[in-house]
């Protein structure tokens, strides 16, 4: 897939990241305030959608939430909000440190298919570089290119008053292949030549744990649930069928007399298929009323779904608990 640069406008959509780092033992508590949170910036107008991210390994504890609105100026009003202020006083002892947010507006990033992982980098630019940068950033946007599993990129321009950085958002397929561009020794030659461009850059990276079986649409109202849903469902789907699975192709396979870790590798390779092609998508459209963030947008709804999970968890028990003591 090619380079998609926006120079960003004032007009049309926009996105605020924000990262901040939790402290040690609070990520129950900070959940909980994330979630009222949410609930808060729905009632704005032109708000659209909202995703969180948990830390992922060397993340340093930092969670990634992101908000889209219609307009620009509609964003502004949350963020500027007494609302938003009030949560953040309250929120504020859950923090290891300030949080930081990147504001992007004018920009829609590309849909992305498949499994993706994005990193969100923000740049300090000195006065009047700003056109060395974008020139540099055009050969980094370039050196990206030639790495594997690269989806392409966005540059966003300050936006006056609001947000006082350059920021940069690229995509790569996986995880590894995006650390590995963060790695290379291409980038640190690049870095080391745009230091006379900008005097600081702080990266941050966004992904989902199980986006490929929670895939909903493009629509920012059909976007991945939260994590703590897509486990709950994940385990809804997974435990029966491996119980299935083991009382069933595993006692034909130790029958055979085949090796414990053949018999395994089979297993999961016949799980994780029913998983994704029967299983899953079947379990997705039961509960997409809780599932798809457009439409779980009351509390209520959040406590049915998780409710009818559970209720799914012990009929499940009952019935292998019955069928195998």
């Amino acid at each position: 897939m090619g380079v998609t640069a926006s120079r960003a406008l004032s007009g049309g959509p926009a996105t605020v990241v924000t990262s901040q780092k939790v402290r040690e033992g609070r990520d129950d508590d900070y959940q909980r305030w994330q979630e009222r949170t949410n609930q808060a910036v729905r009632a704005f107008d032109g708000f659209e959608g909202t995703e969180m991210y948990p830390p992922g390994t060397g993340d340093e504890r930092a969670w990634v939430v992101v908000f889209r609105f219609s307009r620009i100026d509609q964003l502004t009003a949350w963020l500027e909000s007494r609302e938003r202020q009030e949560l953040l006083a309250e929120g504020r002892p859950l923090f290891d440190g300030t949080p930081t947010q990147e504001v992007l507006a004018g920009g829609a990033p590309p849909p992305v298919k498949g499994e993706a992982v994005t990193a969100v980098i923000s740049h300090d630019v000195r006065p009047g570089r700003e056109e060395d940068f974008v020139r540099w950033q055009d050969k980094v946007l370039k050196a990206q290119e030639k790495y594997p599993g690269f989806m392409g990129a966005e540059l966003f321009k300050p936006v006056k008053g609001v947000q006082d950085n350059w920021v940069v958002v690229f995509r790569f397929d996986t995880r590894e292949h995006l650390d590995e561009w963060l790695a290379s020794g291409a980038r640190a030659k690049l870095l080391e030549e745009g230091q006379e461009y900008f005097s600081s850059y702080d990266v941050r990276k966004v992904g989902s744990a199980f986006s490929g079986w929670f895939r909903f649409g493009e629509d920012p109202d059909e976007a991945v649930p939260p994590n703590w849903k897509q486990a709950m469902t994940v385990v809804l789907a997974l435990y029966p069928t491996v119980m299935v699975l083991n009382l069933t192709v595993g006692y034909e396979l130790d029958n055979l007399g085949l090796p414990g870790y053949i018999g395994l590798f089979i297993g999961n390779v016949l799980s994780v298929s029913a998983l994704t092609w029967l299983f899953m998508p079947l379990v997705n459209r039961v509960l997409a009323f809780w599932l798809v963030p457009g439409r779980a947008r009351g509390v209520r709804t959040h406590v049915a779904g998780a409710a009818l999970v559970v209720l799914c968890w012990a009929v499940c028990l009952l019935v292998f608990g019955l069928t195998t003591g």
